[in-house]
């Protein structure tokens, strides 16, 4: 009988290849992420999941959440929300922004034809109190011992453990004057407020606009790059590194090869302030299947144009994930919405009465997901 030990050898080698490119294609759990912009309901939060969608990224807008002063925080919008995603097996990713116009006054947004941003962060007086409340309140309802779960114990309880902490600080449409020392400040103060709650809650910086209009030609932007900002953070806020998980970035830029530049800029501070093993979460990325406006709209590509995109985009983020740390990927954005921003109301995976687009059918087939 003849020795089956280098046929055996042979098997278990190809195997244990087989293993290994199993697992260097793998990605992280809840990688791919979608941001809707407005509420969705049963069955397009189930459409998603059946796509491949793992996640969805939702705001806790303070404004809306306690319009008045002194006023009981309003979950009912958000609870339906959550109650949503958990029956269709989502995780929620909620971003906690903006600042109700009695506890932040607002100003004028320079060069913004009118438009109006919180003057500053709620970093102090008032404010500062009202807001650590505000997270403290939300912890306590969606946390691990959160009275959402208790309310509705038909569910799978799916606890929020991440918390992503103001969106785009270093963007003037999103606070008048941009300060990197003062978003460090918020930090601190939300991850004490937080952490006391749920010491097991982490938190993830707010996604950063990779570059603002301008960034890198003036001297002293009004809007900084992502990289220059996250940079000034850590040199004016001692004891950073130790307060958050995760560097968020929102790369939006003409073309899907250029988001290779945004990344490694982003990367390359965090080796610098010695913090590379920090993951990087992509919370917003997208293009609009508008007709191309090469001199008014830069993300406007047309249907096929978005499909392209999304396709390079994702493409560059599974096969670059392990190098860039790449945590989860968010696509914006789920739905179309008219007004909200320059390319918002054809940036949607869906248009309106929930109609797929290409990119839909290309989101699921990268995501490995059905139709």
């Amino acid at each position: 009988m003849r020795s089956r030990g280098p046929a055996l050898a042979l098997v278990l080698t190809v195997v244990g290849m087989l293993a290994l490119a199993a697992r260097a294609e793998a990605l992280p759990a809840k990688f791919w992420g979608v941001v809707p912009q407005s509420t969705l309901t049963e069955a397009e939060n189930e459409r998603l999941a059946r796509g491949g969608a793992e996640s969805v990224r939702i705001p806790f807008e303070w404004a809306e959440l306690q319009p008045r002063r002194n006023s009981p925080i309003e979950w009912a919008e958000i609870d339906r929300v959550i109650e949503r995603a958990n029956r269709a097996g989502l995780d929620v990713l909620p971003t906690v922004a903006g600042a109700p116009t009695w506890a932040v006054h607002q100003r004028r947004v320079p060069g913004g034809r009118g438009a109006m941003a919180p003057a500053r962060l709620p970093t102090r007086g008032a404010a500062a109190g009202a807001w650590r409340r505000l997270l403290r309140l939300a912890v306590l309802r969606y946390g691990p011992r959160g009275s959402f779960w208790k309310e509705h114990p038909e569910l799978r309880k799916r606890p929020i453990r991440f918390w992503q902490i103001g969106n785009e600080p270093n963007f003037k449409y999103f606070v008048a004057r941009p300060n990197a020392a003062e978003y460090g400040k918020l930090v601190m103060q939300s991850y004490a407020s937080i952490h006391r709650t749920d010491r097991g809650a982490r938190i993830v910086l707010a996604g950063l606009f990779g570059e603002p209009a301008g960034c890198r030609r003036e001297k002293r932007p009004l809007s900084p790059c992502a990289d220059d900002f996250l940079d000034r953070m850590y040199r004016t806020t001692p004891g950073l590194k130790k307060r958050f998980v995760g560097v968020a970035l929102h790369p939006y830029s003409r073309w899907w090869q250029h988001l290779r530049p945004q990344i490694e800029s982003v990367r390359a501070v965090l080796a610098k302030r010695r913090d590379a093993g920090k993951g990087l979460w992509v919370t917003e990325l997208g293009w609009s299947s508008k007709p191309p406006e090469p001199n008014r709209n830069a993300f406007a590509k047309g249907v096929n144009g978005q499909r392209n995109q999304l396709r390079g985009a994702f493409r560059l983020l599974k096969r670059m994930q392990r190098k860039w740390r790449v945590r989860r990927a968010y696509w914006f954005s789920v739905n179309d919405l008219e007004g909200s921003c320059n390319f918002c109301d054809g940036s949607g995976l869906f248009a309106d009465g929930f109609k797929p687009k290409k990119s839909w059918y290309a989101y699921v087939n990268l995501a490995g997901g059905k139709r």
